[in-house]
C-alpha cells in the first residue's frame, strides 16, 4: 500500500498562504504532486543567519530521494572524536554512502557570515583610520589656534589665569568643533545605517548603546587632541608672547 504523500510547513508558509486558518491538513502541489500537511514547523534560518523568515516545506525522504542530504547531530564531543564514530554508525546502516564533510554548526555558520564578516572589518579599519586623521585634523586645528591667539592667551596669563584655566579655553573651543561635528556626524549615521543594516547580526541599525559608543570614542580622542596644544599654551613666556 502506498503511503499518502505528506509535507511540513514552516510558520511563514502556514501564515502566507492559509491566513487565520488552520494549515495542517490542506493541500501543497510540488512537481505535479498533491501533498498533504500533516504538521507545522517553527521558523529556522535555512542559508544564512541574516535573512528574512522565508516560507519553507520538508518532505520525507524516503518519499522524495535526494543523492544528498545533511545530518544533524548534537553532542558534547568535539567533530575530531565523534567523526570516525558517525562513518562507522552510517557504514553499518548502508555501506554504499560516503559521508563528505564533517563540520560543526559555528564553521557553518562563519561561512555563511564570510563576506560580511570581511566588509565589517574593512569597516571598521576604515573607521578606525578616519578617527585616527579627524583627531590629527583636530589637532593640527587647534594648534593653529592656539598659535594666532598666543598674544591673548599671555595676556590672560598675565593678568593672572592659571594654566588649568587656559587649558580649559582650548578644551573649550576644540570641544565646541567637535560638538558640531558630532551633530553632523550623528544625523549622517542615523540616515546611513539604512544602506549598511544588512551587515548587522543582532543589533538594530539605530542601536543607541553603539551610537553612543561612537560619541564617546570621538569625544575622548577631541579632547587628547586639544589637551596637547592647551599644555603648549601653558608654557608660553607672557613676556615675549607680548613683546612679539
Amino acid at each position: 500500500m502506498r503511503r499518502l504523500p505528506v509535507a511540513i510547513v514552516d510558520e511563514t508558509m502556514a501564515r502566507q498562504f492559509w491566513p487565520r486558518q488552520e494549515a495542517v491538513g490542506r493541500r501543497i502541489q510540488l512537481k505535479g504532486q498533491w501533498l498533504q500537511v500533516v504538521g507545522v514547523a517553527v521558523n529556522v534560518k535555512y542559508r544564512n543567519v541574516f535573512e528574512a523568515p522565508t516560507p519553507f516545506f520538508y518532505v520525507p525522504l524516503r518519499q522524495h530521494f535526494s543523492p544528498t542530504t545533511a545530518l544533524h547531530v548534537r553532542t558534547a564531543a568535539s567533530a575530531l572524536a565523534l567523526a570516525p564514530m558517525l562513518v562507522r554508525e552510517i557504514h553499518r546502516l548502508d555501506a554504499n554512502i560516503s559521508p563528505s564533510e564533517l563540520i560543526t554548526m559555528r564553521e557553518q555558520i562563519d561561512r555563511t557570515t564570510a563576506s560580511q564578516r570581511v566588509a565589517v572589518a574593512m569597516f571598521a579599519a576604515f573607521g578606525g583610520l578616519a578617527l585616527v586623521l579627524a583627531a590629527i585634523g583636530l589637532y593640527g586645528v587647534m594648534a593653529a589656534a592656539v598659535a594666532q591667539s598666543r598674544r591673548e592667551l599671555a595676556l590672560r596669563m598675565a593678568l593672572g589665569a592659571l594654566p588649568a584655566d587656559l587649558v580649559r579655553v582650548v578644551l573649550t573651543r576644540g570641544l565646541a568643533v567637535t560638538g558640531i561635528g558630532i551633530v553632523l556626524g550623528t544625523a549622517a549615521a542615523l540616515q546611513g545605517t539604512r544602506v549598511l543594516g544588512y551587515l548587522l547580526y543582532e543589533i538594530g541599525p539605530r542601536d543607541p548603546v553603539a551610537f553612543v559608543s561612537a560619541v564617546l570614542v570621538v569625544a575622548i580622542a577631541s579632547i587628547l587632541a586639544c589637551v596637547v596644544p592647551g599644555w603648549r599654551a601653558t608654557r608660553t613666556n607672557p613676556l615675549h608672547a607680548l613683546r612679539g
